[in-house]
């Protein structure tokens, strides 16, 4: 098991046992896994992002901390937030990445994942010249989350 996998199972055990709410000391949890300190930054960075539902705070000096929440709202609050997180362009990876993440946590069901990847895929975009296809799949992916908080709310 890789090292970032294992900080990673880590914080989120930390993470289950605080009831979503982890504060974590980077030196002292590096020297505890015995990695560096960079590589709880790294795995903090890219595996704890708002789009994954975390909220990250960092205070430095001498107390200094990460506090990690896990995001645990609704499920129409959840995908807004998601939503207003895209930004102008997704690249068929983050949509991958995004789509598996809601997956995981229950705010969308294995079918609709699968058919908003499908509606994601480059393959999907082939007669779209590459500068303009993330920017589609941006608003694809957005139109098709509001969508489903729309049909929720009826």
């Amino acid at each position: 098991m890789k090292m970032s996998d294992i900080v990673a199972q880590y914080i989120l055990r930390m993470l289950d046992e605080a009831d979503g709410n982890a504060e974590i000391q980077r030196n002292e949890l590096a020297s505890t896994l015995g990695c560096v300190p960079s590589q709880i930054n790294y795995v903090i960075t890219s595996r704890f992002t708002p789009e994954q539902g975390y909220i990250v705070e960092s205070r430095r000096g001498g107390g200094g901390y990460i506090r990690i929440t896990r995001v645990t709202t609704d499920r129409r609050v959840a995908i807004m937030h998601i939503v207003n997180s895209i930004g102008d362009s997704v690249s068929s990876s983050a949509a991958y990445t995004i789509l598996s993440n809601m997956s995981d946590r229950g705010m969308i069901s294995e079918y609709e994942r699968v058919l908003m990847l499908s509606a994601l895929s480059d393959k999907a975009y082939g007669c779209i010249p590459q500068e303009n296809r993330d920017t589609l799949r941006a608003s694809i992916m957005k139109n098709l989350l509001i969508t489903l908080v729309v049909l929720e709310n009826q």
